[in-house]
């Protein structure tokens, strides 16, 4: 049964997967299959959803995913050129060089685009799983850098001290992630059970937990340098009743590698007509508690 959308306010986050591959292949990630072929994948067919979107929510969210966007500053240009400045943009990456893609290459893309670009999210694990660039390079970017960190399964808790040590002296914050494929609404907000949560809680200072329906962050400080444990469902819909009307509460809306509209990970289609008519609600992502 279809039921009416309803998102907060300025519209559901848009997630795009550029239409190139990464060359990596994490444990965690669950898009990795879907660049084993390249056919019908197209940034003219990305584009043209954007500006849907755009045109619908010109207020929403803009996420860059892969695949790698970085793999291609050429293309990531012509999408980014679709975004007006009404929109926030974050960019998920590994962020590689290459003999083709050099830092200098990187961090003029970051200057050119330094009004437009709201957060690069890089990737930096415990375990190594991909070739990493040089630390130095995140301080040299125009743009705000987050290093985000999945804490898959076993991993190496005596690692996480030096793994902030680190980054200290960088001008970054630091977003550990649970592995979301293992999140479910029992354990989204679960402390007692949690043992990342209390691994980090012995060794920073709790500062606070905010949280929605979807995702929750349990914020941290460490010798001053801002951490967040993030743990969100592996969904973006959830079904709500709201007096007498059952909604479908969109949290993501994605755009994938060939410009097909889906509301949900496991490939349901937008039905953009219905959107067009999405109820708005004040986010409900907000302070539980801080310390």
């Amino acid at each position: 049964m279809k039921y009416p959308y309803k998102t907060r306010e300025g519209g559901a986050t848009v997630t795009v997967f550029v239409p190139y591959d990464c060359g990596n292949h994490c444990p965690f990630c669950i898009n990795k299959e879907e660049y084993s072929n390249l056919d019908g994948f197209s940034v003219e067919k990305i584009c043209r959803s954007m500006d849907l979107m755009d045109a619908m929510t010109p207020k929403c969210d803009f996420v860059f995913t892969g695949g790698e966007p970085f793999a291609d500053l050429e293309a990531l240009q012509t999408m980014l050129d679709h975004v007006p400045n009404t929109h926030k943009v974050y960019i998920n990456t590994t962020l590689p060089v290459s003999r083709k893609q050099s830092p200098e290459d990187v961090i003029r893309f970051t200057e050119k685009n330094r009004e437009k670009i709201t957060c690069i999210n890089v990737s930096r694990h415990l375990v190594k799983y991909v070739e990493e660039s040089n630390d130095e390079l995140l301080g040299k970017l125009a743009v705000p850098v987050r290093i985000n960190c999945v804490l898959y399964r076993d991993y190496p808790k005596d690692k996480l001290i030096p793994y902030l040590e680190r980054f200290l002296h960088l001008p970054v914050s630091i977003q550990f992630r649970f592995d979301y494929t293992a999140t479910t609404p029992e354990n989204l907000y679960e402390e007692d059970g949690d043992k990342i949560l209390q691994n980090l809680r012995s060794i920073a200072r709790f500062t606070g937990l905010d949280g929605c329906r979807m995702r929750c962050g349990f914020h941290f400080d460490y010798k001053g340098m801002e951490l967040t444990y993030h743990k969100t469902l592996p969904y973006s819909t959830i079904v709500e009743r709201d007096g007498d009307t059952v909604y479908q509460i969109l949290y993501d809306i994605l755009i994938k590698q060939n410009g097909d509209l889906h509301s949900d990970w496991d490939k349901t289609p937008l039905d953009v007509e219905a959107y067009r008519s999405v109820v708005y609600e004040p986010y409900d992502l907000k302070w539980i508690k801080k310390a």
